[in-house]
């Protein structure tokens, strides 16, 4: 019963996205909170792994970041449950004549035992919440030992049970924003082109408890802890020299508590031991 239960939430969640994934790139391109995350994110990547490394991308989406890492001589097996955004990123592999260094799969991340591509790989990497849409990350987690080579690395983005951003919204009384992570212990709703689906929200505790006796953590970094989520699309319009000023702040405190764990994000890598 649980296994159908997982099925249906994530064919919803699938739903969602592909009706998404036609207009996914245009409402986040002029998003320059969007960009500042992608940057931080990519920095975060590019510090811990080797030239030419082999990576498995989970939920990929439009492959802006299977494409960013391929035009750096990576190779990328970007991986999603939603074909729409899927096809989307094999659009963009043509037009940068990428194809070389950039193959896909449709393959839900609860079910990495039935990947075609095993690896071994150098990276697993998961982006801007992927992960928060499953309440099986623990079946997730447990799939990464056997999919990384030795001393290969592990990086999520992972949206935690606290954002401080998030909570100040009652001040405006929106107390159902303001709470919502609180409450996702069965299952937190939400809404993408009128499609509807759970997420759920972690600490990077349960992250660190799971993967104890396997994998080494090596980082963790708050992200938009002092900048606003990215939804809040006015204020860099209206705020733009403070936005500055706040991810200069961002980037120093990004690895102190309790920055690292209060952000509408947390970057978070582990390591594989070398024998």
């Amino acid at each position: 019963m649980k296994e159908e239960v997982v099925i249906q939430h994530e064919e919803l969640a699938a739903k969602a996205f592909n009706k998404q994934s036609a207009i996914f790139d245009k409402i986040y391109a002029e998003n320059s909170i969007v960009a500042y995350k992608r940057r931080r994110v990519r920095e975060h990547v590019l510090r811990l792994i080797p030239s030419k490394s082999k990576i498995l991308e989970l939920n990929a989406g439009t492959g802006d970041d299977a494409i960013f890492f391929a035009t750096l001589g990576h190779s990328v097996h970007a991986t999603d449950i939603a074909a729409d955004m899927q096809q989307q990123l094999r659009n963009k592999v043509n037009q940068h004549d990428l194809n070389k260094l950039v193959s896909t799969e449709l393959c839900s991340f609860t079910l990495l035992e039935k990947l075609q591509q095993k690896g071994p790989y150098d990276l697993i990497f998961s982006n801007f919440a992927g992960l928060n849409c499953t309440n099986e990350l623990d079946k997730v987690l447990d799939s990464f030992d056997a999919l990384l080579k030795p001393g290969g690395i592990a990086t999520m983005v992972i949206m935690p049970r606290f954002c401080g951003w998030e909570t100040m919204l009652a001040f405006k009384g929106n107390f159902k924003t303001a709470f919502r992570r609180l409450k996702s212990k069965n299952g937190t709703p939400a809404n993408i082109e009128g499609m509807h689906f759970l997420c759920w929200y972690y600490h990077p505790k349960f992250l660190i408890q799971q993967l104890k006796g396997k994998l080494e953590l090596l980082d963790v970094e708050g992200l938009c802890t002092l900048v606003p989520p990215s939804y809040f699309e006015k204020f860099p319009h209206k705020h733009s020299v403070m936005l500055r000023l706040l991810e200069k702040l961002e980037s120093k405190l990004k690895r102190k508590w309790p920055w690292k764990y209060i952000g509408d994000y947390y970057i978070i890598s582990f390591q594989k031991p070398a024998t």
